[in-house]
């Protein structure tokens, strides 16, 4: 696998140099290409994404996967040709008539290490970025989706040339070589203990790297907050995918005088969402047994240090790994579902007293991917908005920020390094070149040595002007 590996990387560098700078046609095609396998086999893709998870719902997929993916790429071809322009820069006075210009180039091969939750869109949506920008593409999907990893290796390989866009497939073994691989920029997305071990494993390359890793993502629901309007959204943010998305409210902070009439307006909305969790096709399992189990424990753990339950559906169904959304009441810091990211139905209540209150204790913790506030005062949002640092915000609803492509996607600190989407992907996968353009006749000749009095006062000058 290891030597597979690096031939591919090198296949890929040698196309890469002989074409450093691919025209606007060349990269458009490759993304017409990319569109056309996402069309053509997203049925399939669906089936195994299903399959992967034991069950996924058929509309989820549709809208969170094929959707999102077949939007970025048609954003990137109608705006490929801006993008790709180069750009002006000011010249400052004293520099002229040479003038700046940006020259937008391509770094050269990209390796995308994509994970489980959203095993197709996570892994072209970097891929778009990069062929945007020029670049030739390695990709290591996750192996807890092998049905879905198996189809995109097949359908890349249908495609494209293996030194345009591959697919390698392989274990955790495979994962650490692929990341150790000398390539021009990494892209992972994943859980934070793994992003520190990738970023490691680049920096011995000291290849540039785009984490986008997860976190606890807040919701926090504002005392101006209209529990009819905010329910319902944050349930379908928590509940989409069955929880298993990094950008999923994490846990709600609630005013204390609302907690229950929050309890009661979150079992309204997911009763209105979904009239059953357990047997509903609409609803999605847990991906394996061993992140059920892991949901279980934490739930179990919570109880046993004192927080209360509100189970907002049927009884669990562990044969099928379906799980029911829960609020869990009354948590703190020492329960472990407050340690880590939940990654499933499981939504953590906080009962906070004031708005500084709810800032402080989001400020206290990691810097989260997503941050969602609920309400209606415009100065409470503001002062939130400007006192948290987060990846990225959806105001009055849940997830919606991830979807814009002409926004930025990406971490801070814990939660991540680096951006793409949109124009943000492409500018992520290429490198700005500056370039200065020197005219004819300038007066930099009054620069060069022999230095004397001429020179002094030029610099005083140039001193003056600065």
């Amino acid at each position: 696998m290891n030597k597979d590996l690096r031939r591919l990387l090198d296949l890929q560098q040698r196309a890469f140099a002989a074409d450093p700078m691919p025209a606007k046609a060349a990269r458009g095609d490759r993304l017409g290409r990319l569109l056309a396998m996402v069309e053509r086999h997203a049925d399939a893709f669906v089936a195994a994404i299903s399959a992967d998870f034991g069950h996924r719902s058929r509309h989820e997929t549709l809208m969170a996967e094929i959707f999102v993916a077949v939007a970025a790429i048609r954003h990137a071809r109608r705006h490929l040709g801006k993008w790709m322009r180069m750009r002006r820069a000011p010249t400052a006075p004293y520099y002229r008539p040479g003038y700046n210009r940006v020259l937008p180039q391509p770094v050269g091969v990209v390796g995308v290490v994509s994970p489980w939750n959203y095993p197709l869109q996570l892994a072209l949506g970097p891929a778009v970025g990069a062929l945007a920008a020029g670049n030739r593409v390695m990709l290591k999907p996750s192996e807890l989706t092998p049905r879905t990893s198996a189809l995109l290796e097949r359908a890349v390989g249908e495609c494209f040339a293996e030194d345009e866009f591959t697919v390698a497939t392989g274990g955790a073994d495979a994962g650490r070589a692929f990341v150790e691989l000398p390539f021009d920029h990494l892209l992972f997305t994943g859980s934070t203990a793994v992003g520190r071990l990738v970023a490691q494993a680049a920096a011995k390359n000291l290849t540039p790297v785009t984490l986008e890793l997860g976190g606890k993502s807040p919701a926090i629901l504002d005392p101006s907050c209209d529990l009819a309007l905010a329910a319902p959204r944050l349930a379908l943010g928590k509940l989409l995918n069955a929880g298993q998305t990094c950008i999923a409210p994490d846990y709600a902070l609630v005013p204390a005088a609302q907690v229950e009439r929050f309890s009661a307006a979150m079992r309204a909305a997911v009763a209105g969402l979904y009239a059953r969790t357990v047997d509903n096709d609409d609803y999605t399992s847990i991906v394996s047994d061993r992140h059920y189990a892991r949901l279980e424990k934490l739930l179990e753990d919570a109880k046993a240090k004192g927080a209360s339950v509100v189970e907002l559906g049927e009884k669990p169904d562990p044969a099928r790994r379906r799980m029911p959304p829960v609020l869990v009441l009354g948590v703190n810091d020492g329960m472990d579902l407050m340690k880590e990211e939940i990654f499933g139905p499981l939504l953590p209540v906080i009962a906070y007293g004031s708005v500084d209150e709810a800032i402080a204790y989001v400020n206290r913790h990691d810097r989260p991917l997503a941050l969602y506030w609920f309400g209606e005062d415009g100065a409470s949002r503001d002062r939130v908005l400007a006192r948290t640092v987060s990846g990225g915000v959806t105001v009055n609803d849940c997830l919606w920020h991830f979807a814009q492509e002409d926004l930025p996607f990406g971490g801070v600190g814990a939660s991540g390094m680096g951006a793409y989407h949109g124009e943000a992907g492409f500018r992520t996968f290429s490198k700005d070149k500056p370039v200065f353009y020197q005219a004819r006749r300038n007066g930099m000749f009054l620069m060069r040595p022999p230095y004397g009095r001429v020179f002094e006062r030029m610099v005083a000058l140039l001193r003056r002007m600065a």
